[in-house]
C-alpha cells in the first residue's frame, strides 16, 4: 500500500489541525497573552509582581507547591511498599491487593472529600475512637493537611501502577548477582531494585504532581481557597473576566505542570536503564517468614481500609438519615436516592449528553488522527500527536478562563445564543481535554494491525475509502470503543473545567451537581447519593473497557477478500 497521503487525508488533517487551534492552543495562548499583555498591545512584567506583592497569592503558590509536594511523598510510602510486597515476594492475593490499590481512581478526589472529613475529621470517626480509647486526636483533615490526604490517597494509584510495571521488568540478573554479593533486605531494595524502577517511579510522581496542582474541587469541597486553583477560578468569577491576577496564577499552573513533566524527563537523563532481559524467569519470588507475613499482611490491610475509606464512607452518606458526632451513620434512608432521582434527572441527563457528545468526537478525531500518523506521510503529521498530548498538562481551570475570554462576544449560527453561555461550550471542552486518552488507545489498536490487510482490499480493487470504512474501522473497533468508554467516564466526573463553563443550573452536569449539593450540610446526603451514582458509572465504564482493550476487532484475515469486493 503507497503511503501516499490522497487530497481527502490532507484535508481531514487540516480540519483536525484547525480544530486543535481554535479550541486549546489559541486559549492556552489568550491566557498567557493576557498575563503579559499591559493593555495597550506592550509586553509587561508588572502583572506577574503585583501577583508575588499580594499576601494571599504568595501563600496560594507556595501552599499549591506544599501540596503537591506532600501529595507526592505520602502517595510514595503508600504506593513503593505495595508495589513491592506484591510483585517481588510470594504473596497470596497480590492481584487482588493490587486491584484493590488501582480503585480510588474510579471516585474523584472532591466527591470523597466530605465523607473523609465525617471519617477522619476532628468529630469523625477515627478521632472519636482514638479518643475515647487513648484520649488523643489526629489533625489529619485540618487545613491543608486535609487536602493533602483526600490528594494522596486518591492520587497514589499512578505511582502504584508504574512501579509495578518497572518492577516487573527488571533484568533477574542483576538482583541476583546483588544477593550472590551478599546483598539483601533494605539494601538490596536501595542499591539495585529501586534504582531500576526509579523511570516507572518518576513518571507516576510527576503525574501525581501534575493532578494535585491541577485539581480544584478537592480544595473548594474542603473550604481551602488559599491555593493557586481556587483562587485562579475566584478571581475570574468574582472579580471578573479582565483581572489579570487569575491569568497569572493560569499561566504559573502551565508552567508547573509542564516542569513537572521536563523535570520527570530530566532526572533520567544521562542514565541507562536497559537490561538484557525483562521480567524475573530466572529468579524465583523470595518468600516471607511468618512474622514477616503477619507484618505484611497487617501493613496492607491497613493501608487498604484506609485508602477504600472514601468509597466507604460516600456509601454510608448517601445512605445516612442522620451522622454526626459518631463512628456510623445513627439512622439510614434511602431518601437522598429520591431526591437525587426527583431534583436532578436533568443533571444526568445533561452528563450523558455532553460526555456522549465528547467522546463521540473523541472517537473520530482520535481514528483520524492514528491513520494520519500510521498509514501515511503526510508533513507535521507527529506534530498533531504532540499537540493532543499537551492538553494532559493543561490544567481544567486554565482550559475553562482561555474559553471564556477566547469566545466571548460570539454567537452561535442560528440561535443568536452566546457561546459562553452555551452548554456547547462545555462539551467541546470535555472533547478537548479527553481526547488524549482516545488517542491513545486508537493509536494502540492500529499498532496492532497489519498493513497487508488494507493492501490486500486495495489489490481486490477497494479504494482508499472503503478500504477505511470497511476493513480499518471495524478492525479498530475494540480500541474506538475502548477510548469512547474512556472519555465518557472520566469526563462524567470532569469538575475544573466544568465549574468554569457552567452558566445555568439547567445546564449544568452531576459533577457540578454534587459540587453544590456538599456546599451545604443538608445537601450533603444528596450529594453523596450522586457521587455514588458517578462513582458506579465510572466503574462500569473501567470495567468495559478493560474487557473491550482486549479485543481483537472480531474479524479473521480471510474475510478482509470478501468485504473488499
Amino acid at each position: 500500500m503507497s503511503p501516499r497521503a490522497t487530497p481527502v487525508q490532507f484535508a481531514v488533517a487540516a480540519l483536525i489541525a484547525l480544530f486543535l487551534v481554535v479550541f486549546l492552543i489559541v486559549p492556552v495562548v489568550t491566557v498567557l497573552y493576557v498575563a503579559f499583555a499591559d493593555g495597550a498591545g506592550g509586553f509587561t512584567l508588572s502583572h506577574f509582581s503585583s501577583f508575588f506583592h499580594i499576601t494571599l497569592m504568595r501563600e496560594s503558590f507556595w501552599n499549591s507547591l506544599y501540596v503537591g509536594f506532600w501529595s507526592v511523598l505520602i502517595s510514595s510510602l503508600i504506593a513503593i511498599p505495595l508495589a513491592y510486597f506484591t510483585v517481588r515476594f510470594e504473596f497470596r492475593g497480590a492481584l487482588l491487593i493490587q486491584t484493590l490499590g488501582i480503585l480510588p481512581l474510579i471516585m474523584p478526589p472532591f466527591v470523597g472529600a466530605v465523607a473523609m472529613q465525617l471519617i477522619f475529621g476532628r468529630s469523625g470517626g477515627v478521632n472519636l475512637l482514638l479518643n475515647e480509647w487513648f484520649g488523643v486526636t489526629l489533625p489529619i483533615m485540618e487545613g491543608l493537611n486535609g487536602v493533602i490526604f483526600v490528594e494522596a490517597l486518591h492520587y497514589f494509584p499512578f505511582i502504584l501502577m508504574n512501579l509495578v510495571v518497572a518492577l516487573n521488568n527488571i533484568d533477574s540478573s542483576m538482583e541476583e548477582s546483588a544477593q550472590n554479593l551478599g546483598a539483601s533486605g533494605f539494601r538490596l531494595f536501595r542499591r539495585i531494585v529501586f534504582p531500576l524502577a526509579m523511570p516507572g517511579y518518576v513518571a507516576g510522581a510527576a503525574l501525581v504532581f501534575i493532578k494535585v496542582f491541577d485539581d480544584l474541587g478537592t480544595p473548594l469541597v474542603l473550604n481551602q481557597t488559599n491555593m493557586l486553583a481556587p483562587q485562579a477560578y475566584l478571581r475570574i468569577t468574582t472579580i471578573g473576566i479582565e483581572d489579570p491576577i487569575g491569568y497569572v496564577a493560569s499561566v504559573i499552573m502551565v508552567a508547573a505542570s509542564l516542569f513537572a513533566l521536563w523535570a520527570s524527563t530530566w532526572v533520567m537523563r544521562g542514565k541507562d536503564y536497559a537490561t538484557l532481559q525483562r521480567g524475573y524467569a530466572g529468579l524465583a519470588k523470595r518468600k516471607l517468614t511468618t512474622g514477616q507475613t503477619v507484618f505484611a499482611y497487617a501493613w496492607i490491610v491497613l493501608v487498604l481500609l484506609v485508602v477504600l475509606a472514601p468509597h466507604a464512607g460516600i456509601l454510608l452518606l448517601s445512605v445516612a438519615k442522620l451522622w454526626s458526632f459518631s463512628v456510623v451513620p445513627e439512622s439510614y434512608t434511602l431518601a437522598h436516592y429520591a431526591t437525587v432521582f426527583q431534583d436532578s434527572p436533568r443533571m444526568i441527563w445533561n452528563t450523558a449528553l455532553y460526555c456522549g457528545i465528547a467522546a463521540t468526537l473523541d472517537v473520530v478525531i482520535a481514528t483520524a488522527i492514528a491513520y494520519i500518523m500510521l498509514r501515511t506521510r503526510i508533513p507535521g503529521r507527529q506534530a498533531l500527536d504532540f499537540t493532543v498530548t499537551i492538553a494532559l498538562a493543561i490544567p481544567g481551570v486554565v482550559l475553562g478562563i482561555g474559553y471564556l475570554r477566547t469566545f466571548r462576544g460570539i454567537e452561535i449560527p442560528f440561535t443568536g445564543e452566546l457561546l459562553t453561555s452555551s452548554w456547547v461550550l462545555l462539551a467541546l471542552a470535555y472533547t478537548v481535554r479527553r481526547l488524549p486518552y482516545a488517542l491513545r488507545s486508537c493509536i494502540a489498536v492500529l499498532q496492532q494491525m497489519h498493513v497487508s490487510l488494507e493492501e490486500a482490499a486495495e489489490n481486490l480493487g477497494a479504494n482508499k475509502g472503503r478500504t477505511i470504512r470497511r476493513i480499518v474501522v471495524p478492525l479498530m473497533a475494540g480500541g474506538m470503543l475502548a477510548g469512547f468508554i474512556i472519555s465518557f467516564m472520566t469526563a462524567a466526573v470532569e469538575l475544573s473545567t466544568t465549574i468554569m463553563l457552567v452558566t445555568a443550573q439547567n445546564d449544568a452536569p452531576m459533577s457540578y451537581g454534587i459540587y453544590l449539593y456538599m456546599q451545604s450540610a443538608a445537601g450533603r446526603g444528596p450529594g453523596a447519593a450522586l457521587g455514588v451514582l458517578a462513582v458506579l458509572l465510572v466503574a462500569v465504564g473501567t470495567y468495559l473497557s478493560h474487557r473491550l482493550i482486549g479485543r481483537t476487532g472480531g474479524m479473521q484475515p480471510l474475510e478482509v477478500q470478501k468485504i473488499a469486493v
